[in-house]
This record gives structure tokens, C-alpha cells and sequence, in this order.
């Protein structure tokens, strides 16, 4: 879709949920141009959406929840795709750091880096995963990654618009900065003393898994602060990374949820 807007055309897109259309509120409330809200919605997540558009000086639509469909992607989609939500966006892909994720965030971070993986299959399961388990962001080098393409996206099934992709030169580098920001890195290893459900990772938090086959680089396992193992019971050696992703991610979501103490 094009928008003319003072004499220049600009390329946008919808996307929708009450997750991406807030996360884009906080991460770049410019590249939002209108938002589309379920007439009659006046439950707590709306009127927060609607706060925080306002804040931002994004207007805000009451239109017919049909439309919101055909705006989703077609009727098939529905509200439990879009939950009475879509915003018109631009389509430009954003360029977004790592400090633009950490300085918007209510609570610990929750970070998912990615070292190594160069197919877009699983980078789009990888961001679908962390879509479900609210991470904040997933983090991968430049280099020797797929990056976020077509294939992705289309996996990604709307993640890539929730969770914020951040691209970094120096991956190493990047987790020491992250260290240095209070947030400690747990990379995951088959050779581990200690598995996942003995780590704790109820601390602002950054999951660090490799490609499926070759695991972490070397570099990127030493700078890591603590490294667990996912036990395996069965006959296979390893999992797919976005399932390995899950695991961890869920794991550290249940110990904040319930409080648990491990070493």
C-alpha cells in the first residue's frame, strides 16, 4: 500500500495485536501513521494502547471489527489474529539497537541471541518463539547469519513486527555489553555441567543459542557468564534451535513466574 503524504509517496503496511502495535509504539512511535481499534473495546489493554498512542501523538480509529479483518490479512485471520487491533506502519524495515530495547523496557530483559543460524526457516520459529514467550528482543551478528529476509517473515508469522531484531557486528562484544548493563548470559551447551532447570535465570537475562550442529562459537561460549544443557532422554543428540530457544525461554518465564531458587 501507498500513502501520499506532502508530495512524496510512502511505502506502509499493516501490522496488528496488541503486542506488535505497542512494541512499535515504544520503539519507534514515528513509523506509526494511524491505529485501528474495535469500536466498543474499553477494556484495560485498550485503554492502555490508547494512553500510549496518545502520548505519542498517533491517532487513533474506531472502526468495524470486519474491517480490522481484511486489514489482518483476510477473514480467515479474525480477531484472535489481530484482538481488535491493527496500525498502519511504514514499511520501511527498522533499524533498531540494543539500547533502543533496553531503555524502553518495564521489567528484567528477557534477551534471545542467536549465533550462527543461517536458516531463515528457523530464524522465522526462532521469533515466533520469542513472540510467545515475551522476549524482548532477538539479537544476531551481521556476519553468518541469515538476517531477517522474505522467508523469515513469512515464518515469523508477525514476530518479526512484536519482537525487535537487532543485528550487532561484534556478537562477543555485544554480550559484554550486555553484561555490562546488569544482564547476565547463559549460553546453551550440550557439554554443560549444569542443565537449564538448575540455572537461574530469573535475573534480566540473555539466552545465548548456537546453529543446530555446530552450537556456539567458541568465543561467544567463553564470554558467556554461565553455560546450561537442555538433558535429553531419548536417542536424537540435539534439537532444532527454535525448539531449543523455547525450552529456554519458557524455563527462565516459569522461575519469574513462580519464584524459584536455584544456584
Amino acid at each position: 500500500m501507498r500513502v501520499r503524504r506532502a508530495g512524496a509517496v510512502a511505502e506502509t503496511r499493516f501490522i496488528h495485536g496488541f503486542h506488535a502495535v505497542n512494541a512499535r509504539l515504544r520503539q519507534s512511535a514515528g513509523s506509526v501513521q494511524e491505529i485501528y481499534l474495535a469500536a466498543g473495546r474499553q477494556d484495560g489493554r485498550t485503554r492502555d494502547l490508547v494512553r500510549l498512542a496518545e502520548a505519542q501523538g498517533v491517532r487513533v480509529i474506531a472502526t468495524d471489527p470486519a474491517r480490522l479483518d481484511g486489514m489482518a490479512g483476510g477473514r480467515d485471520n479474525k480477531a484472535a489474529r489481530h484482538q481488535g487491533v491493527v496500525a498502519r506502519v511504514s514499511a520501511a524495515q527498522r533499524h533498531v539497537t540494543l539500547d533502543d530495547v533496553l531503555d524502553t523496557l518495564a521489567e528484567p530483559a528477557l534477551l534471545l541471541v542467536l549465533d550462527g543460524v543461517q536458516d531463515p526457516h528457523n530464524l522465522g520459529a526462532c521469533l515466533r518463539v520469542a513472540d510467545a514467550a515475551g522476549a524482548h528482543a532477538v539479537v544476531a551478528p551481521k556476519d553468518r547469519a541469515v538476517g531477517l529476509n522474505a522467508t523469515a517473515i513469512k515464518v515469523a508469522c508477525g514476530a518479526a513486527d512484536s519482537v525487535p531484531y537487532v543485528t550487532v557486528t561484534n556478537l562477543a562484544r555485544a554480550l559484554r555489553e550486555m553484561q555490562e548493563r546488569g544482564i547476565r548470559t547463559v549460553g546453551a551447551d550440550a557439554e554443560a555441567e549444569k542443565d537449564i532447570y538448575g540455572t537461574d535465570l530469573k535475573a534480566p537475562l540473555a539466552l545465548v543459542l548456537g546453529a543446530e550442529g555446530s552450537g556456539l562459537r567458541r568465543l561467544t561460549r567463553e564470554t558467556c557468564d554461565a553455560l546450561a544443557q537442555i538433558p535429553m532422554h531419548g536417542s536424537v543428540e540435539s534439537l532444532n534451535v527454535s525448539v531449543a530457544s523455547g525450552i529456554c525461554l519458557f524455563e527462565a518465564r516459569r522461575q519469574r513466574r513462580e519464584g524459584v531458587t536455584s544456584a
